[in-house]
């Protein structure tokens, strides 16, 4: 399965005080099928997960770009992740 990079976003609005994340990544799970996990929260803080199966990559790649595109619609910009080896 190919695996898609993490997609990572933020919201933050002084005025209002709101300073959010919302990270989503791909996984293959232990038994075949695909993992999309979401990760939100307030910034520098704990945030929750939840975790959607989806049995072929093409729906887990299709709910990935889909919830990506509503997050961005509501005002989240993709953070850029530099990447240390």
């Amino acid at each position: 399965m190919d695996t898609k990079p993490a997609t990572h976003l933020r919201r933050v609005d002084p005025e209002r005080n709101m300073a959010r994340f919302y990270r989503l990544s791909m996984t293959p799970s232990l038994f075949g099928d695909t993992c999309v996990m979401r990760e939100w929260g307030r910034i520098g803080g704990f945030g929750r997960i939840r975790i959607d199966i989806y049995e072929n990559p093409e729906d887990a790649f299709a709910a990935h770009a889909a919830i990506a595109h509503a997050k961005r619609r509501r005002g989240y910009e993709d953070v850029i992740v530099d990447e240390q080896p």
